[in-house]
């Protein structure tokens, strides 16, 4: 109650208030979390704990982060069950097969905006059409990936329920995030204790990151049509020099299905953890597909989804690109990779 802890409140709501403004959504609608992970378990935990009277059964994708399948997987051993769209082989799914799995129990769908390791978008304007019509189920897309690339339009599209905000994507400090819930629907609280988030989410608000967080969204989205095509134009210099060679294989295609800055390919016949660390001694920093698996060796679950061959999908790399990255940037790049491509021979010969 002291002047200290009012200013601290006034900078938290003010924070929540600008992020609000800036997504043309409510204040009350802004929930903080630590990221990304925490809030995709708490929209599919707290839906399946606040709906599980009304039905047990829950919709996904086979291509999702996982922060959604591993979730999804641990609802299973609880009871619940769940459905895997599959996609096709650019990594999107079929509204049929959606409009086909729905149930009378379904209480959720989530689907991701941006695929984390090919750069898919999604078909989220179908898929909220098909859900108008469904309005008793929970519409969750994890957005980590969609911020800030030119598609804000598509995520709040007007039937969605629940996105997921991860703060790092967009230069904010990590460990910081937030989600949207729509005003009227209901999730169960996963952190119970001090009531903090109107008693949805307990816990000492982590201020400093969340002003950061603030900030670094509006310095996103003031720059983003210029962001965009500069991404754009960077991962097209990179496509399409190395579409040319032979052993390249590339997933993240060049037109508005993908995202502007993921790109995903693979020389077949060289493991990606090999590319990676070739690249690292050029101080060109890129990944092994998913970030989050790319320490286990494991070969891409998205690739698998598409049904890629193991043999590709071990080859698989992910540049990721953001809006600091230039045009000499990729022309360097360029230039490695025809170095590099030429020592790589002697392994696919």
């Amino acid at each position: 109650m002291h002047n200290f802890g009012e200013s601290a409140w006034h900078l938290l709501e003010q924070s929540r208030a600008q992020i609000a403004k800036l997504l043309n959504v409510l204040p009350s609608e802004i929930l903080f979390t630590s990221g990304g992970t925490e809030g995709d378990n708490w929209v599919l935990k707290g839906t399946a704990i606040e709906k599980r009277t009304f039905g047990k059964h829950l919709i996904t994708t086979a291509v999702e982060h996982p922060a959604i399948r591993n979730s999804m997987e641990q609802l299973e051993q609880l009871g619940f069950e769940i459905t895997y769209l599959p996609v096709d082989e650019h990594g999107r799914i079929s509204i049929d097969d959606l409009k086909a799995a729905i149930r009378p129990d379904t209480i959720l769908v989530s689907v991701m905006a941006v695929n984390n390791e090919v750069g898919t978008i999604q078909p989220l304007r179908e898929v909220a059409q098909v859900l108008t019509d469904y309005p008793k189920i929970h519409f969750h897309i994890d957005a980590v990936q969609g911020i800030g690339k030119g598609i804000q339009s598509m995520i709040f599209n007007g039937r969605v329920d629940f996105v997921t905000f991860s703060g790092h994507k967009f230069h904010a400090p990590r460990g910081i995030g937030f989600i949207y819930a729509k005003q009227g629907r209901k999730i169960a609280p996963l952190l119970t204790g001090g009531g903090q988030e109107r008693n949805l989410r307990s816990g000492t608000e982590n201020l400093p990151a969340i002003a950061a967080m603030a900030k670094a969204l509006r310095i996103l989205l003031d720059r983003e049509t210029e962001n965009v095509a500069r991404e754009q134009q960077v991962k097209r210099l990179i496509s399409d020099h190395i579409k040319n060679f032979t052993n390249v294989t590339i997933f993240s295609e060049d037109n508005d299905q993908f995202a502007p800055h993921i790109l995903c390919f693979a020389i077949v016949g060289v493991r990606g953890e090999t590319v990676v660390h070739a690249f690292e001694q050029h101080d060109i920093f890129i990944s092994t597909t998913s970030a989050c698996s790319s320490k286990k060796h494991l070969a891409s679950s998205t690739l698998k989804a598409m049904d890629v061959p193991d043999n590709v999908a071990t080859s698989a790399v992910r540049v990721s690109l953001g809006d600091q990255n230039t045009v000499e940037e990729a022309q360097r790049f360029n230039q490695v990779f025809d170095q590099l491509y030429e020592e790589f021979k002697k392994i696919t010969a």
